[in-house]
């Protein structure tokens, strides 16, 4: 089992990067609960797990967080656990009588994680928001896109999974890491705008170095240099083009057919790039994508095909490497990071909410005659 292996963790259950950052700790080995509605609970086909890899490797409780047995419930595995996490709007954990001061009075140890778009506190804290909104105030979005034209809304990986769910499971593995020394919990505040703002340092440290320039698409690594980018090939498929260092550069010039052609030997002459940018886009648009595999692949230049989901899991590299694999029929990427020795897996698919509801009060002791009174009083599902 992976390195968290023996970790107790709650997982109050949300959507999007809390599921994400669950379904981390879980894939390091961690045995994760999540607390899911008892209104969520169907009575589906558990034989079919549901199509959600975000949910995968956890069981599943049913509780309802409004019956005060159920929130009594939760607490009895507070108790027993390490970390407890929630991705609530502010002050609604602390509604449903499992804030912070509740938690860790039942258990001093505890590691809470909570996560929010805007944080805790601060003038956006109460109000709605999504990914897009997130990384738009941390000076992101602004950042993303091309040249004359408007920022680039580019999928929720930036804000959601990663300014949100992978920095709350590395706050919480720290967490842990040093309640092992001191014998006390404490609560994790990660807000995704701050997570964001954080993946943003290395252009800070350009901008101050004077090698980024403010309007976007103009700069090395936003689509501005003719040798970072993608372009078109004969078929209408795309490559990927990353030759920054000077070596890998002559790479591209020489296998691309570019090398004698003036103007190509000035590499970092910004005011050459739009001349040259048009005449790489040319050459690009002569051959197919495949054609261009042939000749690039396995070299120095810093290429790659532009591939579709379908496609990148049939592609030798990431067959070779193993990085996707089914589970319950769907397919889905693997665990992420590697590990030499405590090696990671993906416990088991995503269930069904409240499908392992006996099973896991069970584990944490308790009574078959307490787990058929709490189903009788509504506070489990």
């Amino acid at each position: 089992m992976g390195p968290l292996q023996g970790v107790k963790i709650i997982e109050l259950a949300g959507i999007g990067p809390g599921p994400f950052a669950a379904m981390m700790l879980s894939d390091m080995g961690a045995d994760v609960i999540r607390v899911d509605r008892s209104s969520a609970v169907r009575g589906d086909d558990i034989q079919n797990p549901p199509p959600d890899p975000l949910a995968r490797g956890r069981r599943s409780l049913g509780v309802d967080l409004k019956n005060p047995d159920g929130v009594e419930t939760v607490l009895k595995l507070v108790e027993q656990a390490d970390v407890i996490m929630e991705g609530f709007r502010p002050g609604v954990a602390e509604r449903l009588g499992l804030g912070p001061d509740v938690c860790l009075a039942r258990n001093p140890k505890i590691v809470y994680g909570r996560m929010t778009g805007w944080g805790q506190e601060g003038p956006y804290a109460s109000a709605a928001g999504h990914d897009l909104n997130y990384i738009a105030l941390a000076g992101a979005l602004e950042s993303i896109g091309r040249a004359g034209d408007k920022p680039c809304v580019p999928l929720n990986l930036v804000g959601d999974f990663g300014g949100g769910g992978m920095y709350l499971a590395f706050g919480i593995a720290c967490a842990l890491f040093e309640s092992q020394r001191s014998g006390q919990g404490q609560v994790i505040d990660a807000a995704m705008v701050d997570g964001a703002a954080s993946l943003m340092n290395m252009f800070w440290g350009l901008k101050a170095i004077g090698i980024w320039g403010s309007e976007r698409g103009t700069n090395m690594l936003d689509s501005g240099a003719p040798f970072y980018d993608v372009y078109e090939c004969a078929d209408g498929k795309f490559v990927s083009i990353g030759s920054i260092e000077p070596q890998f550069y002559a790479e591209l010039l020489r296998l691309s057919g570019l090398g004698d052609v003036d103007g190509f030997d000035q590499q970092m002459n910004k005011a050459e790039w739009p001349a040259m940018k048009e005449r790489v886009a040319e050459i690009f648009k002569a051959k197919t994508r495949d054609q261009w595999c042939e000749i690039m692949e396995h070299t120095d230049v810093c290429f790659a095909p532009v591939l579709s989901m379908e496609e990148a899991t049939e592609h030798p590299h990431m067959v070779a490497r193993g990085t996707f694999t089914k589970v319950g029929g769907m397919t889905q990427a693997g665990p992420a990071p590697r590990f030499s020795r405590t090696e990671a897996e993906i416990q088991r698919p995503a269930a069904h909410p409240g499908q392992h509801s006996d099973e896991v009060l069970a584990s944490f002791g308790f009574a078959p005659a307490q787990i058929a009174e709490l189903r009788d009083s509504g506070a489990i599902a």
